[in-house]
């Protein structure tokens, strides 16, 4: 392989990994569109392409693109023979098989696949999502496709927040260090007020008892019968001359 298709391929590879976590071993998810054209140029699909990447990869396919390959018949014939020799993924829609394009797409949309298919429509439906990794045949030759636009808009989106936010970051610490950040507001201290006393320290203050209303009457029975009893002159005359 010449040396600018490597470091074509390579750099597409690296722009998926560093944004859409890529990761070795790359799983291709190959269709029977892909195989057919392969059979057509007569090259070795597993060959191709591990020379192309060289690099770990996975070659695999759904068992919804063999039974559509199977449902075709004979068009089709050599490429489900090809097919067949991946391993079959699980997609999800065992006992309920949908069409190939459509399973290809729903395994993408959680997962991080290169598709390979020839496959116009499928092409173009997953160029329109941001992250999706294509790869096809140009005659007898592997290409992995560069990001396509939504891809790179979604990069650039994502980008633009990074920095606006590591700028606004910048502003801050500068108006910090000159000063120019205005100081937050002091607030107020709470006035603490006279604590009440405790209620275990406090002594009960002692009632003066209150008289019953006997003890009134016996007092005053005994004021009734104190009188002064007076003293005649002549014996008071008798007891100062003694």
């Amino acid at each position: 392989m010449k040396i600018s298709r490597f470091k074509k391929s390579h750099k597409t590879l690296a722009f998926f990994a560093t944004h859409f976590d890529y990761r070795e071993p790359y799983q291709v998810l190959i269709d029977a569109t892909f195989c057919q054209a392969a059979l057509q140029h007569k090259i070795g699909i597993d060959e191709q392409i591990k020379k192309y990447f060289q690099c770990n990869v996975k070659l695999l396919t759904t068992q919804c693109v063999i039974l559509e390959a199977e449902a075709v018949g004979a068009p089709l014939l050599g490429a489900l023979s090809i097919v067949k020799q991946f391993y079959v993924h699980k997609c999800g829609h065992e006992g309920k098989p949908v069409a190939a394009a459509q399973c290809l797409k729903s395994m993408t949309k959680d997962n991080r696949y290169i598709v390979a298919t020839q496959d116009r429509l499928l092409q173009a439906s997953l160029r329109k999502v941001p992250g999706r990794c294509l790869l096809y045949l140009h005659k007898a030759t592997p290409v992995l496709e560069a990001p396509s636009d939504a891809s790179k808009k979604w990069v650039q989106k994502k980008a633009k927040k990074l920095m606006l936010g590591q700028h606004e970051q910048k502003i801050e610490y500068m108006k910090e260090k000159q000063g120019l950040k205005p100081a937050e507001p002091v607030k107020p201290k709470k006035v603490k007020g006279p604590k009440n006393p405790n209620p275990l320290s406090c002594k009960k203050s002692k009632k003066a008892n209150k008289p019953s209303l006997q003890q009134v009457e016996q007092t005053t029975q005994l004021k009734t019968k104190r009188k002064r009893i007076k003293i005649p002159e002549h014996v008071k005359a008798a007891l100062g001359s003694k």
